[in-house]
C-alpha cells in the first residue's frame, strides 16, 4: 500500500486485462481519445489471456480468424481456423505495433475497486509482483476486458475413487508442460470444444497416443467447418489486404448469423444436416444418433466447429473413439461406467468445463456498498445498473467474440467523448422500474448454470436486452446515440463546499 500521505497515481482509465478484449480496448482508446490517459494492468507475466493460459495440445480458435480478428488490422494468414500460438503472435503484434505494450504493467492483479461519488474516482486495489505485494491507483473510469471466466482454476467434478488412479489425471486449463502421452491410452472427459479439439491433436502426430477415447455423458452439436476460406484465398488476389478482409468478414458474419437464426427457428432442419454431415464423415453403420445427436436443441449449448472434419477423421481410422455414458467410479486404472463398462487409461483429461467469474473476481463497492452482481442488470451488455463509470468487454455466446468486443470498445470511448465534451464525471445506468429480468445467458451449458445466481440479468428490451446479434448491435454501439435516457450523468462538483453536484438524465437536458 502506498506510504502514508504518499500521493496516490490516477488516471483517466484504468484497462484490466490485456488479452484479445484488452488490446482491443487500448488501441480504440489511443485512437479515439488521445487526451486521455491510461494504463492496462495484467494478472500474468505476459499479455495473450485465454491464448497464452491454456496450452494444451491443439488448441485453436472456435471461430474464425476473419471475425476472431480485430476490424482495425487484417488477419493474414491463410488458416481461417488459427492454432493458439498464431492468435497470441497476432495479438503481441498488434500491441507492440500500436504502442500499445508499452502501456500494459504485468503481474498487476486487481482485487478490488471502491468507488466514490464524492470524487468520482475509482480507488483500486492490486497484488503487484511475484510476492502480492498491494498497490493502490486511482482511475476515472475502468473497463473490464477480462472476459468471465476464472483463470485461477478450471471445474472438474468430484468423482468417487479418483484417488485410487495411479495414472495422470489433468485439467486442460493447467497442462503441465513436457505431459508424455505418446503411446499411451488416454481417456477425454468431455465433449465440448475443448474436448472435440485435444481428441484429434493427442490421436495424430509423432507423439500420438495408442488410443484416445472420448467419454461424454451427452453428446454435443459438430460442425465441419474448412480450415481455409476459398473466398478469402480468393479475394485477396483481387483486392487490396483490407477490403478482401473487410469482405471476408461480412460474408461470414452473414453467414453465422444465417445458420443460428436457421437451428434456432428450424431446428429439425438443422439437426438433420448435422446429422447427415456426420454420417457422411464416419459411414452409414456408425451409431451417429448416439454419440452425435444431442437431447438439447441446437445452440442451447454452443456449437463446436472442427476444422476439416479432423475429429470424424481420428473416430474413423480407429485413432479415437466416442463412449457415451455415465462415469460411476475411477479405479486403479481408469474408469468404471454406469452400464458397468470400463475404459483402461493411463492419462485422464477431465475437459469438464470452466468455472466463471465476473470481472475476474474483482470485489466491487460503489460509496461504501458492496455490489452484488446478481441483483444488477446489464445496460447494452457492457454496464451494470446502479454501477457508475465501469465497461465491461463481454463477446457473443453465438459468434465471434471480437466482433462485439470492438463495438463495446468503440462505444466506450465514444461515451467518454461525450463526458469530456459536456463535462461530466460520472455516468450510471439506471433501470427502468419494473423491468421484467431474465436471465443474461439463454444457454444450458453447465458453466452457465453453475454460475446463474452470481451473474448479472438482462431486462426484456432495449437498452437492457442482449441480442447476440451483430447488426443489432452495430447498429446501436457504434452509430446509436449515446446520451440514452437510461444513463444518468453528473457534472463535477462546483466550487462551493459540499456543493450537490449538477445530475442530468440523458436525454432530459
Amino acid at each position: 500500500m502506498p506510504r502514508s500521505g504518499a500521493p496516490v497515481e490516477q488516471l483517466d482509465v484504468l484497462i484490466i486485462g490485456a488479452g484479445l478484449s484488452g488490446i482491443s480496448a487500448a488501441w480504440h482508446l489511443q485512437m479515439e481519445c488521445p487526451a486521455l490517459s491510461y494504463a492496462i494492468v495484467e494478472g500474468r507475466e505476459r499479455m495473450g489471456g485465454t491464448w497464452d493460459l491454456f496450452r494444451y495440445p491443439g488448441i485453436r480458435s472456435d471461430s474464425d480468424m476473419y471475425t476472431l480478428g480485430y476490424r482495425f488490422r487484417p488477419w493474414r494468414h491463410a488458416k481461417a481456423i488459427a492454432d493458439g500460438p498464431s492468435i497470441k503472435a497476432y495479438i503481441e503484434d498488434t500491441a507492440r505495433e500500436s504502442g500499445v505494450d508499452r502501456r500494459i504493467r504485468f503481474q498487476h492483479r486487481l482485487v478490488r475497486a471502491e468507488w466514490s461519488s464524492s470524487s468520482a474516482l475509482w480507488t483500486v486495489t492490486l497484488e503487484v509482483g511475484a510476492d502480492r505485494h498491494l498497490e493502490q491507483l486511482q482511475a476515472r473510469f475502468v473497463f473490464s476486458c477480462a472476459g468471465y471466466y476464472d483463470y485461477a482454476l478450471g471445474y472438474t467434478p468430484q468423482w468417487p475413487g479418483m484417488a485410487e488412479f495411479t495414472g495422470t489425471v489433468v485439467h486442460p486449463q493447467h497442462w503441465p508442460d513436457g505431459l508424455d502421452y505418446a503411446g499411451k491410452r488416454v481417456v477425454v472427459i468431455g465433449s465440448g470444444a475443448t474436448a472435440v479439439t485435444l481428441v484429434p491433436a493427442m490421436a495424430m502426430g509423432p507423439r500420438a497416443a495408442a488410443h484416445v477415447t472420448m467419454l461424454q455423458r451427452s453428446p454435443t452439436y459438430i460442425a465441419t467447418l474448412p480450415s481455409e476460406d476459398a473466398m478469402a484465398t480468393a479475394l485477396r488476389r483481387v483486392f487490396p489486404s483490407r477490403v478482401a478482409y473487410a469482405l471476408t468478414r461480412w460474408k461470414n458474419v452473414a453467414r453465422s448469423m444465417f445458420y443460428y437464426r436457421l437451428a434456432r427457428s428450424q431446428p429439425e432442419l438443422f439437426k438433420r444436416g448435422l446429422r447427415t454431415e456426420a454420417r457422411k464423415q464416419l459411414g452409414k453403420d456408425y451409431p451417429v444418433d448416439t454419440h452425435f445427436s444431442p437431447r438439447y436443441q441446437p445452440w442451447d449449448e454452443r456449437l463446436c466447429m472442427v476444422p476439416d472434419g479432423d475429429l470424424f477423421q481420428v473416430i474413423r481410422e480407429g485413432r479415437a473413439s466416442v463412449v457415451t455414458d455415465t462415469i460411476a467410479r475411477f479405479d486403479a486404472t481408469g474408469i468404471v461406467l454406469e452400464s458397468g463398462a470400463r475404459v483402461d487409461a493411463d492419462i485422464i483429461v477431465t475437459a469438464t468445463g470452466l468455472r466463471m467469474a465476473i470481472l475476474s473476481g474483482v470485489s466491487l463497492v460503489v460509496d461504501g456498498t458492496p455490489v452484488d452482481f446478481g441483483r444488477t442488470l446489464l445496460y447494452k451488455g457492457m454496464m451494470l445498473s446502479d454501477v457508475p463509470n465501469i465497461a465491461a468487454s463481454v463477446g457473443y455466446t453465438n459468434a465471434s467474440w471480437t466482433l462485439k468486443s470492438d463495438l463495446i470498445a468503440q462505444h466506450v470511448c465514444r461515451l467518454l467523448n461525450y463526458m469530456q465534451a459536456h463535462r461530466y464525471r460520472q455516468v450510471t445506468p439506471r433501470r427502468e422500474p419494473g423491468m421484467e429480468e431474465t436471465p443474461v445467458f439463454d444457454f444450458t451449458s453447465g458453466y452457465v448454470q453453475r454460475a446463474a445466481s452470481q451473474l448479472p440479468r438482462q431486462g426484456t428490451r432495449a437498452p437492457w436486452r442482449l441480442y447476440q446479434n451483430y447488426v443489432k448491435d452495430l447498429l446501436s454501439l457504434r452509430y446509436g446515440r449515446v446520451n440514452d435516457p437510461a444513463l444518468e450523468f453528473r457534472a463535477q462538483a462546483s466550487s462551493a463546499v459540499n456543493a450537490a453536484p449538477e445530475i442530468q438524465r440523458a436525454g432530459h437536458a
